[in-house]
């Protein structure tokens, strides 16, 4: 595989997780795609370790031991624990986790790790790293956790912080046993208070009557069993609690909890107590940090540091429950973590977005921002060809990185969502692709800030492609259109567009190819063959173009597009669609993803005699099986001899052109978050960068080739150099140009967004009045037009000026003939049908017709279709409702309503029973026979015992109370079941059951019953309405017969009372034309062709008619015709006076007369007969209706009388049901409690024989203690038997040196950090081979020869030497034991004092008993429903339940005498009250009216003085003074008519003279009109000739003309400044006059008191 080299990651940019660690003092780690990056905080080094693996979940570390552990993203993931900075793999975990580890914590005390995992079992795990075994684990513990931490005093405490609660788990040791046990912290309300968690017991029974029975717990009511049991009581017995989102660790092993709702807590994991220290919704509470949120908390030496959700870090100083803000500092970003390093002199806050800030209080108080790691996910990224340490970069947010080595240097926001990117290889830009369909020009030569140069919108859709020549001549784009553009890469052409071209399809794939040799550019481009947006294609355009003089005028018509002779175009196709493809020298290399395979195409030598329209079949000379995930992209190097693809899965890998079959391979990115996004190579062919799809990482590898084929790297080198001695005169050239280019202006946005299409609102013309103008309605551009519609804008502009006078005269002669046609139209909308045109006959263009039919037609199918799926939905629906509610009905809900009244019964609708309803209710019926049949012989057993006169009063007993013992009506209506229970004798849950299907089976009787009278009572009233239509259709007739017009009652059934009417419609409801068909119009005018036969048929029969027009078609006169016959009168009456009668004549006449009277005489006796009749029939409609009222309100009472029985069945039926609920809930809860008590029994057994166990292995370490103590007094005992051949003095000196011990805790204590508030931690057993070691190292100072008595032998002194180590090996044994010893009776007695088991057996056994108890009570207590007469019950109904305890009963007369003599009282108070009422209302109305009087008074004193000091004037005194004032008043009168006459006199000469002088101004008006003619004639040259002389005067002048003005603006300031100080001066004297006028006029105003009136 990796046969010709290997890939090395060169650095990486990115942040995919929001987990920043410390891994040393200085050194901070975090992930970035699937490496993981570290970050030297001092010197801003960086450092990469990749992945073993394909995926990095969980990260965490531990700065004190230098270690870090992450775990891997794959179906039964491991753990890899690494040492720093030696990046080596210390240990790989295996654990049970099936998907993945959600959080990872490594212990500073020892080398524990911590780790949870996700679904499905959610396992808590800790393990020993260093042995990579799991030391104990809790499954089912680890859902809805956020973060893990170890106690950094005690690695036995393990806190668990989740969503929602709080948990810490307690490690306890017995010898190599370890277990997890939970300490479930309670946290406060959401208010901050502390409520205690309610628990529900079996069941709750109160002592009120009546009794409805225990109520349950929770879970006996949901039915739940098992576990689901607590998880449901602890949601509906606990209040909502605050959410924990932030913790730590104090020096005292407490834990401090942030809450989302800004509350601080302090938790003891001992003792689970909780304290709140900051509450936000006390009034006594910190103001700075009443509304905060907290995200982070770290602990220090001055306090606790809290960074809250407002960006803001508080110091907090804490002592008991006291809190002070110490230091408050602001930042300029989010932050979301806080943590010391492990020194505690650095404090580093961190953000999920990668922003990292730094506050090191020994150096400085502020906090400094030490990096900003751009999150998000990364677009493209190249580096620049001239310049491979410069990569550019885009990500999805729109922001553009410059960047060298992996750090950011600058970014400009480009305020667009970028699709694509290409480096120019001759100048430093770059071109970005936006979705919006602009093509944007970055300068990136100044590093510190790149700036946009110039845009270029060239489509309407997202550009997918850009691509440059390898020799910068041209850039290519391409959308998800057939269109290719050619820009001009030059800035000096100022990144001009050539041109374009149209290839067949959508495009999927572009790449270009530049020969040198040929001067060609060759542009491949991968096409679909159809339009629409597709990711597969299987035709291959090539596109040659010439490198040079591609700016000619015959190059590109007139709208842009290149022209044929130009650009040579060759098609291919390939036998499987191709997902991506890149040009090589003479051949292509594709991906096929439906094969899963990379292939190798060669192209024809020779395509010079095929056209562009001819398509060669092309057939893969090679095919590799390649990335199994897609789709892959492939890029080939600058040099031609490196292949490079990458896929969804994240590989990297690199191939030779000639042998695709060897390939080297690397994973960059993380097939889990969608693998690679793109891939390019630097200009030497070495270093490749690649993009992630989604995690936000940019990785920079190294090709590093084998010896075996360096020759290979020499070509890239050479080649790389070549090219750059090639393009270094143009770069020179053209790159001074691009940075003298202005930065694209304000006024234009750096990028568009996409156009909406324009709305196209247009009105509806008659078709006789449309011009031109309508067509350009159809028709709307874009917003923003892209570079080819302003080229086509353009060209149209252009042909309009050039044809102006052409189309001009095309309009005119349009017109014309568009007035004839319509004339035309005009004239034949008012010709006869018959010689009507159609009006498509009068459209000139038949083919727009026929299209615009064809287009309608279309439509109309489109519109029909969907209205017709709508009508079939809609009947579908219809058809179910109807079969469900109306179909299945057996009584349909109908409605009778009353004649005369508003009255209205309706029935009950039913459906017929079920199969299983009726099976049920035989089934009780017939158990119900038995259980009768066994009653009956046993009463006729103990028949003999009881006398007759005993069973006739039984039964007269069982008459009077069967209506209240059974609880309703129904017996009495007759619709009772025989077999219905007694009330009293409801036992079992079997009997209340079958008395439910009873009950249910008595109300459908009622129903049915009623239904039946009711069917029977709306079949009355058909018939009633029949009878009335009959009768009013008599009484019709006579008054037809007596000419009388009079409005009849027409009663008829409604809606309600006929709702088979509702389920039709007739065509009278609707109101739209009836759309007919062609079929359907040749059928009525068939029908109306018959019809018009058939009457003139029936014309011609001239016996009928004679008849009709004779005897109104009758043969026989009937007497009801009477009214109708008329005597006609002799002709002679009309044609001669009567002077001229003849004798004969006038006895005619006589005749005449008499027969007219006769005949008059018959018609008044007729219709004196007719009359009466009609009265008749109308009293009759009356009574019959009103009788058919009587019958529908005795309906109505018995409809009433049955909704009483149904409710109280119903009511019972309630009853039952509730009592089988409760029955079911307490059987639930004997379930439950036995179900508990197994549990615990077995928890029980469980416990017992765990202690045993222990017991055993505890006096089995007593023994190897002992052992080990025994061991070591015989070491001591033979000390001097070891040394037997010394001296004893010798000996003696020996044996103080063999006590002796090194002090090696005072060494360790001297080393602490006065800066970390965790002093001291607590050692643990694993510790204890690190205390030996440090005691053995100790001892070899001990055994130096320095510390040998003097005269000793040395190799006595090296025996010596062995047994005291021997001896401090066994020391350190007895203290490892005794330590394991005193673990395993600590734990050994916790286990016992744990053991409540018997307590919980005790309650449990307890609780069933209450339950039996109640149980048993609530079966004897039955319910039973009696039914009393309405006002005989006097007890108190405020309740909804009654309390009936102290209540009884009474004769009906005593409480009617107590009640009528309380009413009687009651009406004496009443009227003692209101004469009391009547007095002091008269008292209150006199003191009103006083204080009234007195008011009154007060407003007339204060009048009056007002009058006094009233002002009058001169005039007004006089008007007082004089008499006269009738006479004054008629002079005034007189003054004013002389006046009004001079003013008419003067107002009519006034008109006079107006008139004249309008006259006078008309005719200078026409003079001035004359004159305005003649210069407007001589104004264009008069301003000609005014620009002229302004121009010269402007040049000649304008110096002198500035002095003028300035002067003439000095002399308006002057005058302006004067006039001010004049209308100050004037206003000032009037102001003055003002004080004197109004002084003076004061002087002269009398007082009112002074006037005399005579």
């Amino acid at each position: 595989m990796n046969d010709i080299g290997n890939l090395e990651v060169r650095w990486i940019q990115g942040f995919t997780n929001k987990t920043i660690v410390f891994v040393d003092n200085k050194t901070v780690c975090y992930t970035c795609g699937i490496h993981i990056c570290f970050l030297n905080l001092e010197t801003k080094m960086r450092c990469v370790l990749p992945s073993p693996c394909r995926g990095i979940g969980a990260l965490t570390a531990s700065g004190n031991s230098k270690i870090f552990a992450f775990s891997e993203q794959k179906l039964f993931p491991s753990i890899f624990v690494y040492i720093f900075p030696e990046l080596q793999l210390k240990n790989e975990l295996k654990g049970t986790a099936q998907l993945d580890y959600t959080h990872l914590t490594l212990s500073d005390g020892g080398p524990y790790l911590g780790c949870c995992s996700s679904l499905p079992d959610h396992t808590i795990t800790v393990w020993n790293w260093e042995t990579a075994e799991p030391i104990c684990t809790q499954p089912q513990a680890g859902q809805d956790v956020i973060s893990l931490v170890f106690n950094p005093l005690n690695w036995q405490q393990l806190c668990a912080l989740g969503t929602t609660f709080l948990t810490v788990w307690n490690i306890e040791k017995s010898a190599n046993f370890h277990v997890l046990k939970p300490s479930m912290i309670e946290l406060p309300a959401t208010d901050g208070s502390f409520v205690e968690r309610l628990e529900h017991t079996s069941y709750t029974v109160s002592d009120k009557l009546p009794y409805y029975g225990p109520e349950m717990a929770s879970s006996a009511i949901s039915g739940l069993k098992g576990d689901k049991t607590e998880s449901s009581a602890t949601k509906f017995c606990t209040k909502a609690r605050l959410t924990p989102t932030a913790i730590c660790w104090t020096a005292t092993s407490q834990l401090y909890v942030g809450c989302e709702e800004g509350f601080l807590l302090l938790v003891d994991p001992e003792s689970l107590s909780v304290s709140v220290l900051i509450n936000p919704k006390a009034s006594d509470g910190v103001p700075e940090i009443r509304q905060s949120n907290f995200q982070g908390l770290a602990l220090s030496k001055d306090g606790l540091i809290a960074v809250t959700k407002e960006s803001v870090v508080h110091c907090l100083q804490i002592k008991g429950t006291q809190l002070n803000v110490t230091k408050t500092r602001k930042l300029e970003g989010a932050v979301t973590t806080a943590m010391f390093s492990p020194d505690y002199d650095s404090l580093l806050l961190t953000s999920n977005t990668g922003q990292i800030y730094i506050l090191n209080s020994t150096e400085s108080d502020e906090i400094v921002k030490v990096m900003d790691v751009p999150s998000g996910n990364f677009v493209a990224a190249t580096l620049l060809p001239t310049n491979k340490n410069i990569c550019v970069s885009l990500r999805d947010s729109g922001e553009l990185h410059l960047s060298e080595d992996g750090i950011c240097l600058s970014s400009l926001s480009l305020q667009a969502e970028i699709t694509s990117l290409a480096c120019c290889p001759i100048a430093q830009y770059a071109a970005v692709g936006t979705t919006s369909g602009n093509v944007l020009f970055v300068d990136v030569n100044r590093k510190q800030q790149p700036r946009l140069v110039h845009q270029v919108h060239l489509y309407h859709t997202p550009v997918d492609h850009l691509v440059f020549d390898p020799e910068g001549h041209y850039l290519l784009t391409s959308g998800s259109d057939s269109h290719i553009f050619v820009i001009d890469a030059k800035p000096s052409k100022r990144f001009s567009v050539i041109g374009y071209t149209v290839v067949p399809g959508a495009i999927v794939s572009l790449s270009i190819q530049c020969t040198r040799d040929s001067d060609q550019v060759k542009v491949l481009a991968l096409c679909t063959g159809k339009e629409g947006k597709n990711q597969e294609g299987s035709l291959l355009t090539m596109l040659t173009l010439p490198a040079r003089n591609l700016t000619g005028p015959d190059c590109v018509d007139q709208h842009g597009r290149l022209s044929a002779h130009i650009l040579r175009v060759s098609t291919y196709k390939v036998p499987h669609p191709l997902n991506c493809c890149v040009l090589g020298v003479s051949e292509v290399f594709a991906y096929c993803h439906r094969r899963k395979t990379l292939q190798r195409f060669q192209l024809p030598q020779d395509t010079d005699g095929l056209s562009s329209q001819q398509v060669m079949q092309l057939e893969p000379e090679q095919e590799v099986k390649s990335h199994p995930l897609g789709p892959v992209s492939l890029v080939l190097s600058p040099h031609q001899l490196w292949l490079a693809s990458v896929g969804r899965d994240g590989l990297l890998c690199i191939r030779k052109p000639a042998s695709m079959e060897h390939y080297i391979e690397r994973q960059c990115h993380s097939c889990r978050l969608g693998g690679v996004r793109s891939v390019s190579f630097s200009a030497d062919d070495q270093t490749l960068l690649t993009t992630g799809f989604k995690d936000g990482s940019l990785v920079c590898t190294n090709l590093r080739i084998k010896d075996v084929d360096a020759g290979e790297e020499t070509k890239a080198t050479w080649y790389s150099q070549s090219m750059t001695q090639f393009l270094k005169n143009v770069f020179s050239r053209e790159n001074p140009v691009l940075t003298d280019l202005p930065e694209w202006g304000q006024g234009f946005p750096p990028c568009t967004e996409k156009p909406e299409d324009g709305e196209v609102s247009s009105e509806t013309l008659d078709v006789t009045e449309q011009d031109e103008s309508y067509n350009s309605l159809l028709s709307a551009s874009h917003s923003h037009p892209t570079w080819l519609e302003t080229r086509q804008e353009a060209v149209i502009k252009e042909e309009n000026e050039q044809y102006s006078e052409t189309k001009k005269n095309l309009r005119k002669t349009m017109r014309e003939l568009r007035d004839t046609i319509q004339e035309m139209m005009r004239e034949n909308e008012i010709l006869p049908d018959t010689e009507r045109l159609e009006q498509q006959e009068f459209n000139v263009d038949v083919d727009e017709q026929r299209r615009l039919e064809a287009m309608v037609n279309e439509e109309v199918i489109k519109v029909r279709n969907e209205i017709k799926w709508e009508i079939i939905t809609k009947c579908y629906l219809r058809d179910i409702l109807k079969r469900e509610c109306w179909d299945s009905m057996k009584f349909k809900g109908r409605a009778i309503k009353a004649f005369h009244s508003e009255r209205e019964v309706k029935n009950y609708p039913l459906k017929e029973r079920t199969v299983k309803e009726v099976e049920d209710l035989r089934r009780v019926q017939n158990m119900r026979k038995l259980e009768e049949a066994v009653c009956t012989s046993s009463q006729e057993k103990n028949s003999n015992t009881t006398s007759g006169k005993v069973e006739e009063q039984g039964k007269e007993d069982h008459e009077e109370k069967s209506a209240a013992v059974t609880g309703s009506f129904t017996a009495q209506l007759g619709y009772s079941n025989p077999y219905v229970y007694d009330q009293f004798s409801l036992q079992t849950t079997e009997q209340r059951i079958n008395q439910i299907i009873l009950l249910q089976d008595v109300i459908y009787r009622i129903k049915t019953a009623f239904n039946t009278e009711f069917e029977a009572v709306h079949r009355k009233k058909v018939q009633e309405l029949n009878h009335v239509r009959d009768r009013n259709r008599q009484i019709r007739e006579i008054m037809l017969e007596l000419d009388m017009d009079k409005k009849l009652w027409e009663p008829s059934l409604t809606d309600s009372e006929w709702p088979e009417r509702m389920l039709t419609v007739d065509d009278s409801e609707i109101k739209a034309e009836k759309h007919l068909t062609l079929e359907q119009k040749r059928e009525e005018e068939r029908k109306m062709l018959e019809a018009q036969r058939h009457l003139a048929a029936k014309g011609e029969n001239f016996r009928e008619r004679a008849l009709t027009d004779m005897m109104d078609g009758v043969l026989e006169v009937k007497k009801g015709d009477i009214l109708k016959m008329e005597i006609p009168p002799p002709d002679f009456v009309l044609t001669k006076p009567d002077i001229q009668w003849s004798e004969e004549e006038k006895k005619a006449y006589k005749e005449f007369e008499k027969k007219t009277k006769t005949l008059n005489e018959e018609k008044e006796k007729y219709k004196k007969l007719l009359e009466p009749e009609m009265k008749r029939l109308l009293v009759s409609t009356r009574s019959a209706t009103e009788k058919f009222d009587d019958i529908l309100t005795k309906l109505f009472e018995k409809k009433m009388k049955c909704e009483i029985a149904i409710s109280q069945e119903e009511l019972r039926i309630t009853y039952l049901v509730y009592s089988v609920l409760i029955e079911e809930e307490m059987r639930n809860r004997e379930l439950e409690l036995k179900l508990k008590l197994e549990k615990t029994l077995a928890y029980k057994d469980e416990i017992g024989e765990e202690v045993k166990r222990h017991e055993e292995e505890l006096e089995l370490s007593h023994k190897n203690y002992d052992s080990i103590v025994a061991e070591d007094k015989v070491l001591d005992k033979e000390f001097r038997k070891e040394f037997f051949d010394v001296p004893a003095h010798v000996v003696d000196h020996l044996y103080k040196l063999f006590k002796r011990r090194p002090r090696i805790q005072k060494m360790r204590t001297q080393t602490d950090n006065n800066s970390n508030p965790f002093k001291e931690e607590h050692l643990c057993g694993s510790l204890a081979t690190d205390t030996l070691c440090k005691m053995l190292k100790a001892m070899e100072e001990l055994d130096t020869p320095d510390n040998m008595p003097e005269g000793l032998n040395p190799s006595i002194w090296e025996r010596f030497c062995l047994v005291r180590r021997t001896k401090v090996e066994s020391e350190q044994k007895i203290k490892v034991q005794a330590l394991t010893l005193a673990e395993m009776q600590a734990f050994l007695q916790k286990r016992k004092y744990e053991d409540t088991a018997a307590q919980e057996i005790k309650n449990l056994s307890d609780k069933l008993e209450s339950l039996h108890k109640e149980k048993i009570r609530f079966h004897k207590d039955i319910m039973v429903q009696v039914l009393l007469k309405q006002g005989q019950v006097e007890a108190s109904t405020t309740d909804l339940t009654a309390d009936y305890t102290d209540s009884v009963l009474l004769h009906r007369s005593v409480v009617e005498d107590l009640n009528r003599t309380i009413r009687m009282l009651g009406q004496l108070k009443i009227a003692t009250m209101v004469e009391c009422k009547d007095f002091r209302k008269g008292i209150i109305q006199l003191e009103w009216e006083h204080k009234m009087k007195r008011m009154q008074i007060e407003d007339l004193s204060t009048k009056a003085w007002d009058i006094q000091m009233l002002r009058l004037s001169e005039e007004q005194q006089d008007y007082l003074l004089r008499t006269d004032r009738y006479s004054r008043v008629s002079k005034q009168v007189s003054v004013l008519k002389k006046t009004i006459d001079f003013q008419e006199k003067s107002h009519l000469q006034n008109v006079q003279h107006r008139i004249k002088k309008i006259e006078q101004l008309n005719r200078q008006a026409a003079m001035k009109a004359e004159k305005n003619a003649i210069l407007e004639q001589q104004l264009p040259d008069m301003q000609a000739t005014v620009a002229e002389r302004k121009h010269i005067y402007e040049e000649t002048a304008s110096e002198e003309n500035q002095a003028a003005e300035t002067e003439e603006r000095y002399q308006e300031i002057v005058q302006k400044k004067n006039l001010q100080g004049l209308a100050r001066a004037q206003a000032e004297n009037l102001a003055f006059l003002w004080a004197e006028l109004e002084r003076l006029r004061m002087k002269n105003f009398p007082s009112l008191d002074k006037l005399n009136h005579n």
